[in-house]
C-alpha cells in the first residue's frame, strides 16, 4: 500500500489504503503508534510534518491572595499549530505558589 495521494492528522480509520488480500496499511499519524503504517508513511508523509511553535511566556500574575498562600499563573500562546502528525504543543499554562504581603495583611481590625 502507499500514502502517495493521502497523508492524514490523527486518528483516522478511513485513512487507509489495501496491502495484500483484505490487508489495510494505515497513511494516519496515528500509524505510528500502533505500528500498522504503509512502507512510505515516513518518506511521503513525516515530510509535510509540521511541528508546534509556541511564542514566550507572558508576565506571572499577581497572587490570588493579598494575604497568605495564595498561587500566580502566566501563559503562553501557540503560534503555528501541529499539522500532519508533527510534534504537540508543550504546555501553554504554568502555576506557581506565593505567598501575598500586601500592607494592610497584619493589620488588626
Amino acid at each position: 500500500g502507499s500514502c502517495r495521494h493521502r497523508c492524514c492528522p490523527g486518528r483516522n480509520n478511513a485513512c487507509w489504503a489495501p496491502v495484500a488480500r483484505r490487508a489495510r496499511c494505515y497513511c494516519d499519524s496515528y500509524c505510528q503508534r500502533t505500528g500498522d503504517c504503509c512502507q512510505d508513511y515516513l518518506a511521503t508523509c513525516r515530510r509535510a510534518a509540521v511541528g508546534c511553535a509556541v511564542g514566550p511566556w507572558g508576565p506571572w500574575s499577581g497572587c490570588s491572595s493579598p494575604c497568605g498562600v495564595g498561587s500566580r499563573a502566566r501563559s503562553r500562546q501557540v503560534t503555528v499549530p501541529p499539522r500532519h502528525g508533527g510534534d504537540p504543543c508543550p504546555d501553554l499554562k504554568q502555576r506557581r505558589g506565593c505567598l501575598g504581603q500586601h500592607p494592610t495583611c497584619g493589620a488588626a481590625k
